[in-house]
């Protein structure tokens, strides 16, 4: 059973109609603070719900004080892969904060807000609006 104007995807409820099709690409902005919380950085990230998780150019992590933690191999955009420190740090998105991963990108590359820090901040994107807006969660 299907809510007027809303479409069931496994056992989820999302709030917009069925989506076919390329969602677009826009920016929105994010906090990340250092785990000390003594540092913050605001960004204007690209949501790209393609990518595993938060990105940001190395220098500006390691001005911020976040630590290289793992390297994670990761597969780009064009296919190549690569292999690059992952650190964690305090994101802060419309209002919502959660520890997260975040990747040491390349110092020319813009900042991505990924999957990873989309969910663990309980939120998602609106395909229609290019919003980035809470995860609507039921329990049934």
């Amino acid at each position: 059973m299907t809510r007027a104007g809303e479409r069931a995807r496994g056992r989820m409820w999302l709030p917009f109609k069925d989506w076919e099709g390329p969602v677009g690409t826009f920016d929105w902005p994010i906090r990340l603070d250092s785990m000390d919380g003594e540092r913050s950085l605001h960004l204007d990230a690209l949501v790209d719900t393609g990518s595993s998780c938060a990105s940001a150019p190395a220098g500006l992590l390691h001005e911020l004080g976040v630590v290289p933690k793992v390297k994670v191999r990761m597969e780009l955009a064009d296919g190549r892969t690569a292999i690059y420190d992952m650190g964690e740090a305090r994101a802060t998105v419309s209002g919502r904060s959660a520890i997260t991963w975040v990747t040491f990108g390349d110092d020319d590359a813009r900042p991505l807000l990924g999957a990873h820090t989309l969910q663990g901040l309980l939120l998602t994107v609106d395909p229609w609006k290019h919003e980035v807006v809470p995860t609507p969660y039921l329990l049934r």
